[in-house]
Formats: C-alpha cells, sequence, structure tokens
C-alpha cells in the first residue's frame, strides 16, 4: 500500500464517523428543509450548552484515565439547591419561605459548591483510598441522589416540583444579551477557560501526563493525587453549573433532574475523541461530539420519529467511537 493510499486510509478512518452523521444531517435536512431555520439552530445550542458544560467536566475525568457515574446525580443536586434558593418572593409555594429574595449569584454559588464537593470526595476517594473509579462514583451517585430526595422532601416543599425562579435566575437560562441567548454566553467562557486551561498551564499539561502514564508521572515528581481530586473537583463545579443553568432554562427542578446526564457526557466525549485510556482529550472535539448528539436528538424528533430511535442510534454510535479508539491505541501501541 503506497504512503498516498495510507493518508487516505487514515484520514477516512479519523474521520467516517463524522462523515455518517454530516450525511444523517443532510437527510434530515432533505426530510425537512425548516430544520436549518435559526430557531431550530437556536434550540440546538441552547440545549447544546448545559450538556457542553457538563461533558467538558466529563473530560477532565477521562483525560486522567478516570471514570466518573454521578454527574447525572450532582446535576440533580445543584438543580434542586439552586432552585430552592432562587425563588421569588413572591411565590406561593416557596421552599423557604422564611428567607428573602436573594441575589442570583448566592443559589448559583451555593450550587457549583455542592457539585464541586461532590466531586472533591469523588477524587478523595480515588485518590487517596485508592477505590476504582466505577465504584467510587457509582458510591457517591447513590448518596448525592439520597441526600437530593431527602433535602426535596422538607416540608413545605414535600417533593413538589421546584418553580416561581426570579427573573434574575431564569435570565441565566432563557435571558440573551445583544440576542445572543445567555445559556450559550455562559457555555462559550467556560469552553475558553477550560481550553487555555488545558493548553496555556502547567496543571493542564500535567493532567495529560498522568492520563497517558500514571506511573512515569509519579517518577517525574508530578503530585499524582493532587490532580485526580483537582480533576474530579473541577468535573463536579462544572456539574453544578450544568445544573443551575439547567433549572433556569427548563424554570423548574425536581430531584430526577440530570438522570442519564453522564452517559450522554461520556458518549460526546468519546465521541469528541476523548480516549477511555487516558490522555488525550480536546475541547473543541467535545463541542462537536456534544453537537453531533444534540444534533440527532433534536432532528429525530424534529422529523417525528420515535424518540426510542435515538438511543439505538446513540448505541451504535458510542460503539463505533469507542471501536475507532482502540483501533488507534493498538496501532499506537
Amino acid at each position: 500500500m503506497t504512503i498516498k493510499q495510507n493518508t487516505i486510509k487514515k484520514f477516512l478512518v479519523d474521520n467516517i464517523l463524522y462523515a455518517v452523521l454530516l450525511a444523517m444531517f443532510v437527510v434530515l435536512i432533505l426530510i425537512s428543509p425548516s430544520f436549518l431555520s435559526l430557531v431550530v439552530i437556536r434550540d440546538i445550542l441552547m440545549q447544546s450548552s448545559t450538556r457542553l458544560i457538563i461533558a467538558l467536566g466529563c473530560m477532565f475525568i477521562l483525560i486522567v484515565a478516570g471514570a466518573d457515574l454521578s454527574g447525572g446525580r450532582v446535576v440533580g443536586l445543584a438543580a434542586v439547591i439552586a432552585g430552592s434558593l432562587a425563588q421569588a418572593a413572591t411565590y406561593y409555594n416557596k421552599f423557604f419561605p422564611s428567607i428573602p429574595e436573594l441575589p442570583v449569584i448566592i443559589p448559583v454559588l451555593i450550587a457549583v459548591a455542592a457539585g464541586l464537593l461532590a466531586g472533591f470526595l469523588n477524587g478523595i476517594i480515588v485518590a487517596k483510598l485508592k477505590v476504582n473509579p466505577f465504584i467510587a462514583t457509582m458510591g457517591i451517585a447513590l448518596a448525592v441522589y439520597g441526600f437530593n430526595c431527602l433535602y426535596f422532601n422538607l416540608p413545605p416543599n414535600n417533593s413538589q416540583p421546584l418553580g416561581g425562579f426570579t427573573k434574575s435566575f431564569s435570565s441565566l437560562g432563557g435571558g440573551s444579551t445583544f440576542g445572543i441567548p445567555n445559556i450559550i454566553i455562559i457555555a462559550v467562557i467556560c469552553a475558553v477557560i477550560v481550553y487555555i486551561f488545558q493548553k496555556k498551564t502547567c496543571l493542564g499539561k500535567e493532567l495529560f501526563a498522568v492520563g497517558g502514564n500514571i506511573e512515569a508521572s509519579r517518577v517525574s515528581g508530578i503530585n499524582v493525587s493532587l490532580l485526580l481530586i483537582l480533576a474530579y473537583s473541577a468535573a463536579g463545579a462544572l456539574y453544578g453549573l450544568g445544573g443551575v443553568l439547567e433549572a433556569a432554562r427548563t424554570g423548574s427542578a425536581t430531584s430526577n433532574y440530570g438522570a442519564g446526564y453522564e452517559m450522554d457526557a461520556i458518549a460526546s466525549c468519546v465521541v469528541g475523541g476523548c480516549s477511555l485510556s487516558g490522555g488525550l482529550g480536546s475541547v473543541p472535539g467535545v463541542v462537536v461530539g456534544v453537537l453531533i448528539f444534540n444534533v440527532i436528538s433534536y432532528g429525530l424528533t424534529f422529523i417525528g420519529i420515535s424518540s426510542y430511535w435515538q438511543n439505538v442510534f446513540k448505541g451504535v454510535i458510542i460503539i463505533a467511537a469507542v471501536a475507532l479508539d482502540v483501533r488507534k491505541n493498538r496501532k499506537a501501541d
């Protein structure tokens, strides 16, 4: 096989998944040309914004060759905490009737801090107690969900869906600045910050080193435990922010918010080029991965295809992406 043929083959292997998805996008447009309207594109980007922030958190975990099954439950906890503290003073079913209307920054910071704490606990259990990441994060997921249900069931709320948010809080998910939805602006800012952290800071580069070869990192003097805790904590904080924005976007919150979001985040990261073996991952790739899944979900619903097919397509895409990842790693070895 010639060098040119090898180059073409490598290009096809690296990009065939995107070519198939692009073909699906074209098919959606052919079936329903209105799919390309500005309203549809705006809706897709708004729905993708919270998923992107959550996926960026997941990317930190995958880069250090970890795993996190608690992401969705942390999103739900943050949504409920933020929602319970962001209700208008005039709302008839206020979660905390005796607390006055709070500035929007307070529920946001408390919810993000709750997510960071959950991520920090994940990091401590994985880095210090040496518990397998799947088991550690599964345990935290159960504990977080249990705590969230207990909190959500406090009187006088008694597990009623939260609503009646202040205008300033709702504007985070539904408002706009210069015609651009605030939720999209926030997601872009998060993506830029994570990108700069990865590319321009020593800690960001050391995370890749840990994921690439943890033993070599230890020998070279890198504080592996600290970086693992940092990765899980950063992920938790981003999950928390994602939960805040999801509550603001939908105008509601329940203890079941975020269920399954961690799987979508992992899938988006893998499709976007993150390796399950660690050491690989990029913000642009994750952005593409998130958009791919949201275009599929929104598109199939838009043209009237059963939502059950979404899971079928997602499953096939995930398997294909992981198979390509395994093939690349095998060749690298």
